[in-house]
């Protein structure tokens, strides 16, 4: 099957947080976005979410064509399974689901065209992170998969291949090991949530806004680079990996986490926290873009 039929319209089934996100970036790039959800009041809220999202996405440039006019909310749809999305759209067409929980080939069982059905899991908020992890199924044609990361390149992410399906896909596992660690600290009595928190963002967070982790110990192995840093500083990582813990995720752990976010939260609600995060965030893509 050829996947390469222009795109002008894009379906989005759920419009949660990420369906919402992922709705207000295709309308900044000029797409029609057709949405259905059937919870209660979900269009009011949709509408709500994209125009609070046009802000962030006006600093960082409209595409021609972009408008929430292009917009669009039916309850007609039902379409409550992915089988029941396969049947109601083209062949031709792919099917990417968000999930970060459920694998491909689990969503494309029952599919008569699984061959195009793919998950394109962002990272939270997808209109303005741009990473995407994009992964098929047992089914599932390599030509979707490549249009797939052709389409998420063409609007501006960064999609990368995972060869493998598993729970969680990478970016989610990475978090999930280095908060581990975090927590185990803190139940430690290493530091405080709030240090927790100063350690990553004024850190190693920092960093890896600016290129990954293996990339960072080709600079950490000096002139012999990713070379030496293998050869005589990897066994001495080696041995703190071993040592690195694993928490007794207890109700006190939970609580002691919770206390400290409200402390470094102070007075600011959570629209405020992610009103300033993606203020932040846009400005360190800019200055990448660079």
């Amino acid at each position: 099957m050829a996947y390469d039929k222009p795109i002008h319209t894009i379906a989005i089934v759920g419009t949660g947080v990420i369906g919402a996100s992922w709705a207000a970036l295709y309308l900044a790039h000029g797409f029609n976005v057709v949405a259905t959800d059937p919870a209660p009041n979900a269009e009011a809220h949709l509408r709500k979410y994209v125009d609070e999202a046009w802000k962030v996405l006006t600093s960082i440039g409209l595409s021609a064509g972009a408008s929430r006019n292009r917009l669009a909310f039916t309850t007609d749809m039902k379409m409550t399974l992915f089988a029941d999305m396969d049947d109601a759209t083209p062949p031709d067409s792919i099917i990417a689901s968000s999930s970060s929980g459920i694998t491909p080939s689990v969503m494309q069982s029952k599919c008569a065209h699984p061959e195009r059905c793919l998950v394109g899991h962002p990272f939270n908020p997808p209109h303005v992170i741009p990473l995407v992890e994009v992964v098929g199924g047992v089914k599932t044609d390599p030509a979707a998969v490549q249009r797939a990361m052709q389409f998420y390149a063409s609007i501006g992410k960064k999609p990368v291949y995972l060869r493998k399906e598993l729970p969680g896909h990478v970016a989610n596992r990475l978090q999930a090991a280095l908060y581990r660690e975090v927590m185990y600290l803190i139940q430690q009595d290493v530091l405080s949530v709030e240090d927790a928190d100063v350690a990553v963002s004024y850190g190693p967070g920092l960093r890896w806004g600016v290129m990954g982790p293996s990339l960072q110990w080709h600079l950490g192995g000096g002139p012999g680079g990713i070379q030496h840093f293998m050869e005589h500083l990897m066994e001495p990582l080696a041995g703190m990996m071993k040592a690195l813990g694993t928490p007794d995720i207890t109700p006190d752990l939970k609580r002691t986490i919770v206390d400290g976010v409200m402390r470094e939260a102070s007075s600011r609600s959570v629209e405020q926290l992610a009103e300033e995060e993606n203020e932040l965030l846009v400005g360190l893509l800019s200055l990448r873009a660079r």
